[in-house]
């Protein structure tokens, strides 16, 4: 009996200790299971986000240094749906900036000597303390076909203008990418650029005499990306022509068309270049400007005619080793040739020797070359040198009493400038900086100016072109 009951309990102990081994690792695998399960749905979800983020930011109307030839379509999480509400949840971002400008000469009496003024940029601004403008943008992705954006600029004198405003149709293949609205035109390099993005306090001189500042258009914008390891860019513009070098002209059609090309590529491991070749046609009609006569009356005349402008830009970044150095080189220019043809109005108030028409042609060039160098995390120092060339206008007073002594605003001249910088950003939201600069933009003076400016931005910014 006693046999018996050991034996039982021998093969009870030899069977259950397997037995109990195995369930316990069928547990133990059961549990790694479900925690394999848990961590596939909770990476798939977080790739999702992901992916919408990512088609959110390809929507953008903004890229980064080389722009990704690809575009899809904005989905839901967990769904392979299109959105479907249109629920409003933009990106919002503002830009505050301010400046104090001590300047030797009267900023009322400023003028680019040679050069038909026009446009709101022409200038270094008031002295003193003066608010800068501030930006408010707004933009989001509007359904799988569109996004859009909109830029509004607050002025110191509380005016709302409109400085872009523009939707973009998302989606499309082959490298295209359309845009309609408002917009900065893509011809030229910081043109596309918005201030607060500028490496200096002011634009370049000739940026101020081509385009008044910076060109904007009212139309439509078609990019091409080509299918490359080197960036290709080509687009084309076609607007209504109202800002300046053109004017309002009240007339249906196209009143501009812009034609640029763009090129870039990588040199090494820290360097890299983009270069571009861009055209502007547009025309003016009664495009009015104040000049003065011979006898020293101030009188307004009026340009009629065709403008075309010619860019060549170029850009070279070195940056070693990445941003691990966090030292940066920058060197670009830009340089302009501008013709226009038509008739000169003189005098189209006859307060003077009477309203006269006259044959009128120009030829007209400037550029700039800057250079910033990162030399500390924070800080970066930067010099900009500007040069113009009014030429000299072909004005026949043959038929007339008039001579070129009546048009003193267009006497020929060489404008230059010198501007030097350093600044300080604490972080990628703030800046603060320090501008010198010697001003000969006319003959007869020479202005001193000194600039503190800083630059604030609450949200995030959007990507600027490389």
């Amino acid at each position: 009996m006693k046999k018996r009951t050991l034996m039982a309990t021998a093969i009870a102990v030899v069977l259950g200790t397997p037995l109990h081994s195995l369930a316990a690792e069928e547990a133990s695998l059961a549990q790694i299971r479900a925690e394999i399960k848990q961590m596939k749905e909770s990476y798939e979800a977080r790739i999702q986000a992901l992916e919408q983020r990512l088609q959110v930011a390809e929507a953008r109307p903004a890229t980064g240094q080389k722009p990704a030839n690809m575009a899809t379509t904005p989905v839901s999480a967990g769904s392979s749906a299109p959105i479907a509400a249109n629920a409003f949840n933009p990106e919002i971002s503002l830009i505050l900036g301010g400046t104090y400008a001590n300047l030797s000469q009267d900023p009322a009496k400023y003028r680019l000597q040679g050069f038909i003024p026009g446009g709101d940029g022409i200038g270094p601004g008031k002295r003193s303390f003066n608010l800068g403008e501030s930006e408010l943008r707004l933009s989001a992705t509007i359904d799988p076909h569109f996004a859009g954006r909109i830029m509004l600029a607050l002025s110191p004198d509380n005016q709302v203008s409109v400085e872009e405003a523009y939707i973009n149709r998302t989606g499309l293949s082959g490298g295209l990418k359309l845009k309609a609205g408002r917009f900065l035109s893509a011809i030229g390099y910081i043109n596309e650029q918005h201030p607060h993005y500028w490496d200096f306090v002011d634009a370049p001189l000739v940026y101020q005499a081509m385009f008044g500042g910076q060109y904007r258009a009212d139309g439509v914008q078609i990019k091409w990306l080509a299918p490359s390891e080197r960036f290709i860019e080509f687009g084309f513009e076609a607007g209504q022509g109202s800002a300046f070098p053109g004017n309002d002209r009240n007339k249906n059609g196209v009143g501009s068309a812009a034609l640029f090309a763009h090129l870039g590529d990588d040199i090494g491991e820290g360097g890299s270049w983009r270069s571009g070749i861009s055209y502007l046609q547009t025309n003016a009609v009664s495009r009015t400007y104040n000049d003065w006569d011979q006898s020293g009356r101030e009188v307004t005349n009026a340009f009629d005619g065709k403008s075309g402008v010619m860019i060549v830009d170029g850009v070279y970044k070195w940056s070693p080793y990445g941003n691990a150095t966090h030292t940066h080189f920058k060197l670009q220019g830009e340089y302009f040739w501008r013709k226009e043809s038509g008739t000169l109005t003189y005098d189209t108030q006859a307060q003077s020797l009477g309203t006269t028409a006259l044959p009128f042609a120009s030829a007209q060039s400037g550029g700039y070359v800057q250079s910033v160098y990162q030399f500390m995390p924070e800080w970066r120092a930067g010099l900009r040198y500007d040069s113009l060339h009014s030429g000299t206008p072909s004005i026949n007073t043959d038929s007339s009493a008039l001579t070129g002594a009546d048009f003193q605003h267009l006497a020929s001249y060489r404008p230059s400038r010198t501007s030097v910088m350093l600044d300080y950003s604490p972080s990628e939201f703030s800046r603060l900086r320090l501008q010198l600069a010697q001003d000969k933009s006319r003959p007869e003076a020479t202005d001193k100016q000194i600039f503190m400016q800083y630059i604030m931005s609450l949200g995030t910014d959007g990507a600027h072109i490389f």
